[in-house]
């Protein structure tokens, strides 16, 4: 009995050496595998390092084994900065982490990602508007008068909506002006941002158009003899039949008539085909930049691809004489642009909140009292919905860290070189800290540039927007964060008319991916994977301009492409 009971004993203490030992060594295990995935993260791909040192070294190897990255640790350092604002989705962003360096090393991607997933329908459109099938206008009508508001965008749809009309009232157009702003402060007219004489001779069979008016009409004061005409006087979309019953015997009655403002004061439809192909005409073929924009945005896709031997699809018909030969873009020199619309205006105007506490309600509340007066009078007199419910609509800018996850939810590796457009993002570089430490090689066009490369352009936002524009439309795929922004809708626009149905286009559908974000304390990766690459995808199919949507952002249509 006392020998059975001994080794009774003796087998339980040796079962529990067994598991115990078992126990330590699964620990062991773990911990290895923990160390080796952080150091496979940063392994080889170092942080971008900002100013001359890195700019001398930009078409080198990225590898640095000196300055690796622990991603764990880098996220949770996110949070630090100048702005109050809380982390968001700190979970997922762990987990995009752990992905992105597992998936690093890996040959391939997503099948779809660098390419349209719907090419065989999108090439079949083809470009067509510089066709004409009409004689050149007199313009013996009199003269129009153009001074266009806001930034180069939207500019650019003024004064394409303004040759529509030159056209449509037989009137000779005087090259526009752009309108000063105090928010803006660019000084920059017409000629300092696109070719002008090109612009006058490409249209010619068109469109007369001159650089000033007659000597005799000039000391005409066009406010006294009713001839100003501003955007209060012109309902949006207004429908040629306007211009045609209240602004023709204006014309004809005063020989001049002066738009100031003009914002999107002429409607995508209904309007007569060969007009509506006019437009199109001017936006993709008449307005060229000059060559002074047209050199430097040349320098930036040339460095975004490590100064490759040759030329993107659409390089020639954004840069002219400055692109490379044509030629297939290797992949490992691909570049994804990112338009990241995430601007204190465009965040104050949503009325939603973003993660900074009481100081951030503060601070957009003051930039609404200047610039949104109207929008805080409805919301003293009408029940705005929460920021939780307009997030739930989709009505909220994504931000940096759901711009971030959406973009490793796709696929996209670690060292995919992205081109960053735009202007100021609101809660500054620290905002920017998820994005930078999950895709390090993250560039602007003060990154890529030299001072004295972009020292011409400082004080003019819109030649500085130019550059951005180029450097977004010629990238191998492009990706938006707000579909209504102009930038996007016209980069997009522009890709879908050069493309060929081979420049893919991100656009994300924000109250799918709202859902989506909603389960961040619960969705597992994969399942979020999964689900961020189908709400994506479905936004890729290619169909027909809808009805009342602009001819710029939706030229798939018979007055501008062909199929």
């Amino acid at each position: 009995m006392k020998k059975r009971l001994k080794m009774g004993l003796g087998f339980k203490i040796g079962s529990n050496r067994s598991r115990l030992v078992f126990v330590i060594l699964l620990a062991f295990f773990i911990l290895m595998n923990f160390w080796m995935l952080n150091r496979i993260q940063d392994s080889g791909h170092h942080v971008v390092v900002k100013g001359l040192l890195f700019k001398s070294k930009l078409f080198k190897s990225t590898t640095s084994h000196s300055s690796q990255v622990n991603l764990p640790e880098e996220l949770r350092k996110i949070a630090k900065g100048k702005k109050p604002h809380k982390t968001a989705y700190k979970r997922l962003l762990y987990k995009a982490a752990h992905a992105l360096a597992e998936n690093q090393y890996k040959s391939t991607e997503p099948k779809d990602l660098w390419m349209e997933p719907y090419h065989a329908v999108a090439s079949t459109w083809q470009p067509c508007a510089d066709q004409r099938v009409w004689k050149p206008s007199e313009g013996n009508n009199g003269y129009i008068m153009v001074t266009a508001n806001g930034g180069i965008n939207q500019q650019r749809v003024a004064v394409c909506n303004i040759v529509a009309v030159a056209r449509l009232l037989n009137a000779t157009l005087v090259i526009p002006n752009f309108m000063f702003s105090s928010v803006w402060r660019d000084t920059s007219q017409f000629g300092d941002i696109y070719q002008d004489d090109y612009f006058i001779d490409y249209l010619k069979p068109d469109i007369r158009i001159v650089k000033e008016l007659p000597k005799e009409l000039q000391s005409l004061d066009l406010e006294a003899i009713g001839s100003m005409v501003t955007d209060v006087d012109i309902a949006k979309e207004a429908k040629p039949s306007f211009y045609l019953k209240f602004i023709l015997p204006l014309l004809m009655k005063n020989r001049v008539v002066h738009f100031v403002g003009f914002g999107n004061r002429l409607a995508s439809d209904p309007i007569p085909y060969h007009l509506q192909r006019l437009r199109c005409r001017c936006n993709f073929h008449a307005l060229q930049f000059t060559p002074k924009i047209q050199a430097t945005a040349a320098l930036l896709i040339q460095r975004m691809r490590q100064n490759a031997t040759h030329s993107g699809v659409l390089d020639e018909n954004l840069v002219g004489p400055f692109a490379k030969p044509k030629g297939k873009v290797k992949k490992d020199l691909r570049y994804l642009a990112l338009h990241l619309r995430f601007e204190i205006d465009m965040v104050a105007h949503s009325l939603c909140e973003f993660g900074g506490g009481e100081e951030e309600k503060k601070e957009l509340q003051a930039y609404r009292e200047i610039h949104f007066p109207g929008l805080l009078e409805l919301n003293n007199t009408s029940k705005i919905p929460s920021s939780e419910r307009l997030k739930a609509e989709g009505l909220c800018p994504l931000m940096p860290e759901e711009t971030v996850l959406m973009l490793a939810g796709l696929g996209f590796k670690r060292d995919t070189r992205i081109f960053l457009a735009g202007s100021h993002i609101y809660g500054g570089k620290s905002r920017l800290n998820a994005l930078t430490t999950l895709f390090p090689n993250m560039f602007t066009k003060e990154d890529l540039l030299s001072s004295s490369e972009i020292q011409p352009f400082l004080n003019y936002s819109s030649q500085l927007a130019a550059l951005d524009f180029i450097t977004s439309i010629a990238s191998d795929v492009f990706a938006m964060t707000d579909s209504g922004s102009q930038l996007s809708s016209l980069v997009s626009g522009y890709r879908v008319y050069y493309g060929g149905g081979k420049m893919p286009t991100i656009r994300p559908n924000k109250r799918r991916l709202a859902d989506i974000f909603m389960k961040n304390n619960t969705i597992e990766w994969k399942v979020f994977e999964t689900r961020i690459r189908k709400a994506v995808r479905q936004n890729k199919r290619v169909f027909s301009r809808p009805v009342g949507r602009s001819v710029y952002r939706y030229p798939r249509c018979n007055e501008c492409m062909c199929n």
